[in-house]
């Protein structure tokens, strides 16, 4: 007998119900069915027809009809998405059509001018730390912060660093910024003074990054406001600054009185976060039609599938 003085329920007057009348939200029809070979389009089409795998499909199928019906097609990216080493697939997908302009925060434009200059980037923090040289590399916070002070007004933070770089690059195949320039694809990049190494340099003036940096938040609304009706923007890599700019753009160009409506919105990254669930995936669609998209995993592995994906599907 149990010490206890709360008896189970008892569970024999429980009504049921058959499996035909209460149905199920995963059908074996949905199934995935195992790879024959084929290329990445076949394999594509064998995924399940559930959850992530619909939901990358569903962003391939925005993208790509995006592309048909030249539609803006906007690229945010993070300064990891640059660091993983995705400018040649980038460029390539630029050079296809697959993108109409890049989204930088500080981090990509300033890893990407590192690698245009000297063909590395990332320094370990760790190890420079402790001495104050983190953040110090001299050629990096000189050459970007002489090309916002010589900028002119009609030039932005993005399209400034591409200029210098036209004599600076020692790498140019390699850079983003380098490579767009060139193609006169807009690069606009919006930063938080303090949040990046070059703004620590002796030569940096707050006054040429703000008004460069809000030259390129403008020229972000205009980009945003061309996404209505079949446009696209992923967001790859940026947790925090890039969403916020992004929500600040949409409602821009809706205060102003032009629609914003049925568009695609995707945030890759390899986790998750709050504020691109919100302002990317989320917010934009309230009472608006469209959809969001969170895809998860690394961006190494990620965008390349995607690219192929998209490739192939074109072929």
């Amino acid at each position: 007998m149990s010490k206890y003085a709360q008896p189970p329920l008892d569970l024999s007057g429980l009504n049921t119900i058959p499996i035909q009348a209460r149905g199920g939200k995963v059908r074996v029809q949905d199934f995935g069915k195992a790879y024959q070979g084929g290329g990445v389009a076949a394999w594509l089409n064998s995924l399940p027809s559930i959850l992530a795998a619909d939901s990358f499909r569903a962003v391939v199928d925005a993208v790509a009809n995006a592309h048909a019906r030249k539609k803006m097609i906007l690229w945010g990216l993070g300064g990891h998405v640059i660091k993983c080493g995705l400018a040649p697939v980038l460029t390539d997908l630029m050079k296809r059509g697959y993108v109409s302009a890049f989204v930088m925060n500080g981090a990509a434009a300033i890893h990407d001018f590192e690698i245009a200059i000297a063909g590395y980037t990332s320094e370990d923090v760790e190890a420079v730390l402790p001495d104050g040289r983190f953040g110090a590399a001299e050629e990096t916070g000189r050459e970007m912060n002489e090309a916002l002070n010589c900028a002119t007004e009609a030039e932005g933070f993005g399209e400034a660093i591409g200029r210098r770089l036209e004599t600076l690059a020692k790498f140019p195949e390699s850079s983003l910024l380098c490579q767009a320039y060139r193609s006169a694809i807009p690069v606009t990049v919006h930063v938080a003074v303090g949040t990046d190494t070059p703004h620590t340099h002796p030569v940096a003036q707050g006054a040429s990054i703000g008004r460069a940096s809000h030259h390129d938040f403008r020229l972000l609304c205009s980009l945003v406001k061309e996404i209505n009706d079949g446009g696209v923007y992923l967001n790859v890599g940026s947790a925090v600054v890039l969403p916020e700019v992004f929500l600040k753009a949409v409602s821009v160009v809706r205060n102003l009185g032009n629609p914003l409506a049925n568009f695609t919105t995707a945030n890759f990254d390899f986790l998750q976060h709050y504020r691109p669930k919100l302002n990317v995936v989320e917010r934009p669609h309230a009472r608006s039609g469209g959809k969001g998209y969170s895809i998860t995993g690394h961006h190494e592995i990620m965008i390349p599938l995607l690219a192929a994906a998209l490739i192939e599907r074109k072929a």
